[in-house]
């Protein structure tokens, strides 16, 4: 499998890549039509806070949280937000405010690392609201609410007179 997004749809489309044109992009479009529909379904029928996939990714995390300790790193002008989290032999630096971790999962998942969970379970802190907002039920429903439409058969389109009267040609090369 391929995280290339060009590689996974062109790996999908390779048996109907010799179609014309035309065919080809309905192909694409009925493609799409059918990834939207299945990813709506399962969207509406996610009950929890988060979609189903980053509800897991968090509990595996919460798991390994809990084997860790908590210790109060450094305060600035009595500022609570700042933590040290031991992790085996390494120390990892969460911040609460800035929504940071030195190991960089925190910043560049947008979704909480073992190490600030490890901080939620010893403050007042809530995992969910240090996740983003793009992880939420609600989010999800919003990406799929949109409908790809079906299109109907070329005979049964009304094409306005003086676009069929347009003669396009082909650049000359």
């Amino acid at each position: 499998m391929t995280t290339n997004i060009s590689e996974s749809l062109n790996a999908v489309l390779v048996k109907v890549r010799k179609l014309p044109i035309t065919a080809f992009v309905n192909e694409i479009r009925l493609l799409c039509q059918k990834w939207f529909h299945e990813r709506r379904t399962k969207a509406g029928g996610c009950t929890s806070m988060m979609s189903k996939d980053v509800e897991t990714k968090l509990e595996q995390r919460k798991d390994r949280a809990q084997a860790m300790g908590v210790s109060f790193f450094y305060v600035i002008c009595a500022d609570q937000y700042t933590f040290d989290v031991v992790d085996g032999d390494r120390n990892y630096c969460v911040d609460m405010a800035l929504w940071t971790c030195t190991c960089r999962k925190f910043q560049l998942d947008q979704l909480s690392c073992d190490h600030v969970l490890a901080v939620v379970r010893k403050t007042p802190y809530q995992a969910y609201d240090l996740c983003s907002l793009y992880y939420t039920r609600e989010f999800w429903h919003e990406t799929y609410r949109g409908v790809i439409s079906p299109i109907p058969h070329i005979s049964s389109w009304s094409i306005p007179q003086q676009i069929s009267d347009f003669n396009l040609q082909p650049p000359d090369v």
